[in-house]
C-alpha cells in the first residue's frame, strides 16, 4: 500500500486512522465505509465538544485512540494529544515561541505521526520529535534557525513527511531550501539547495525506478531525488510568487500543482527514463485555482475550491464538469463517495462525489469566532472532526 511507503510504523495503524495531513495517502481521502449518506436537519450527532487547543490552524492526525493537534497560549506554542474518547487533553509539550499574524496568531502544520513517534512543525520553524504516548521530547531544533532559512510571511505551515527512516522538511536556506533528517536522532541525511519556503506540504512518487518527493517552494513545483535530494526537474509557470499553499496530487505518472493569486493549475507528465529529469506540461489552467486548501482526486475527477467555487475538472485534461457556490470558500476532503464541504464561515455540506452535477445532501454550521474556519477537517474511526481555534468538535457519522 502507498501508506505503507509513507510511514513505517513500529506499531500498526488503524485502518480508520488519519495519521497525519490530508490522511495516511496524504490526499485528502479517508478509505473508510458505511458513513451516513445524510444528516439530521441540525448536523450530525456531536459526541462531545472541547477546549483548551489555543490559537492555531493546525489540523489532526488520529492514530490509535488519540488525536494530536498544535495550538498557541501566552506567549508559547505547544503540541498536544487527547482521547478520542472523552475530549480530555492527555499531555501537552511546549515546541516554539509565540508566533503572530494579523489573520490569526499559532500553528499551522499538522503533526505526523510514525509508530510511536510524533513529528510537528511549529510556525516559527521549531521541529519537534516526541514520544507520542507521553509527549516526552526526543530531538527537537528550529529548523529555520539551523539552515539560514526565513519565515514566510504567514508562518511556516508544512507537516512534515516521513520517507522511510527520513523526516522531509522545508526550512528554506539558500543552501537547504529542502532537507531530509534521520528521523530516530535529527541528524541531517541530505539537503538540497534552492528556494525559499512556501506554505505546501511534500507527498512522495514512485516514478518509474525512482522515488521522487514532490513540493512547492515559493518560486515553483521541483522534483527530487527521494534518496539523495538532487533535483531532477522544476516548473514555474503554477507559482504565484504570493503564497504557493496546496498539497501537490500524483497519480500514475502525474503531477498536479494548483495556486491562486490569479494563477492556475497544471498538470505534470513525470519522466519514467532512468534519469527521471523531466516534468512536461500536459496542461495549465486557470479553471482550478486552489488557494488555501487542496483538491482531492476521486475517480477521473479532481474536487476542490478554485478561488470560492466548488469546481469538478477531469485530471486528465482540465475540463470543467460543474461549478457551484456551495459553503461559499473553503477546503474538501472525502470519504466513501462523498465531499465533505468546509466552509471558511462554519458551514459544513455533505456533497455526492460525482462529475455528473453538484448534489448537497445535507448540511449545518457551527458557529465560529473571530476568525475564518481555515483549519482542515478530519474524519476517522466513524467520527469527523472540525477545529475552530481553541474549540474541538467530534461528531458520529457512522
Amino acid at each position: 500500500m502507498r501508506c505503507a511507503a509513507l510511514l513505517l510504523s513500529t506499531l500498526p495503524l488503524l485502518a480508520a486512522d488519519w495519521p497525519q495531513w490530508r490522511g495516511p495517502n496524504r490526499d485528502g481521502i479517508s478509505p473508510e465505509t458505511g458513513l451516513l449518506k445524510s444528516w439530521p436537519a441540525g448536523g450530525p450527532k456531536l459526541v462531545w465538544k472541547t477546549t483548551g487547543l489555543g490559537e492555531g490552524y493546525s489540523s489532526f492526525s488520529v492514530a490509535a485512540g488519540r488525536l494530536y493537534t498544535q495550538g498557541q497560549r501566552s506567549g508559547t506554542q505547544y503540541v498536544m494529544a487527547f482521547d478520542v474518547t472523552t475530549g480530555k487533553k492527555l499531555w501537552e509539550v511546549e515546541n516554539g515561541r509565540a508566533y503572530e499574524e494579523r489573520r490569526g496568531n499559532g500553528p499551522r502544520g499538522t503533526p505526523t505521526i510514525d509508530g510511536d513517534r510524533l513529528y510537528a512543525l511549529a510556525a516559527d520553524g521549531s521541529l519537534a520529535c516526541l514520544d507520542n504516548k507521553t509527549g516526552k521530547k526526543i530531538w527537537g531544533f528550529n529548523i529555520v534557525t539551523k539552515y539560514s532559512g526565513d519565515v514566510p510571511h504567514w508562518g511556516i505551515s508544512e507537516s512534515p513527511l516521513i520517507d522511510g527512516a527520513r523526516v522531509i522538511v522545508q526550512p528554506g536556506g539558500s543552501g537547504a531550501s529542502i532537507v531530509a533528517l534521520d528521523k530516530m536522532t535529527g541528524k541531517e541525511i541530505w539537503k538540497s539547495a534552492g528556494d525559499p519556503a512556501a506554505y505546501s506540504s511534500a507527498v512522495l512518487a514512485q516514478v518509474g525506478g525512482i522515488k521522487q518527493l514532490l513540493h512547492f517552494t515559493s518560486q515553483g513545483a521541483v522534483g527530487l531525488r527521494a534518496d539523495n535530494g538532487e533535483q531532477l526537474w522544476r516548473y514555474t509557470q503554477v507559482s504565484n510568487r504570493t503564497a504557493n499553499i496546496a498539497t501537490p496530487i500524483y497519480r500514475n505518472g502525474h503531477a498536479f500543482f494548483s495556486s491562486d493569486y490569479g494563477t492556475g493549475a497544471a498538470l505534470l507528465k513525470l519522466d519514467s527514463d532512468p534519469s527521471g529529469k523531466r516534468a512536461q506540461e500536459i496542461y495549465f489552467t486557470r479553471e482550478m485555482k486552489n488557494h488555501y486548501s487542496s483538491s482531492v482526486l476521486i475517480g477521473q475527477h479532481l474536487y476542490g475550491f478554485s478561488s470560492s467555487i466548488l469546481t469538478a475538472m477531469k485530471f486528465d485534461d482540465g475540463s470543467v464538469a460543474w461549478r457551484d457556490r456551495s459553503v461559499g470558500k473553503g477546503s474538501v476532503i472525502s470519504a466513501d463517495g462523498m465531499l465533505y464541504a468546509q466552509g471558511e464561515n462554519g458551514t459544513i455540506a455533505l456533497v455526492e462525489a460525482s462529475p455528473t452535477a453538484y448534489k448537497e445532501l445535507s448540511r449545518f454550521s457551527i458557529t465560529i469566532g473571530g476568525y475564518p474556519l481555515w483549519t482542515l477537517p478530519v474524519i476517522a474511526d466513524g467520527h469527523l472532526y472540525l477545529r475552530d481555534q481553541d474549540n474541538l468538535y467530534r461528531y458520529a457519522i457512522k
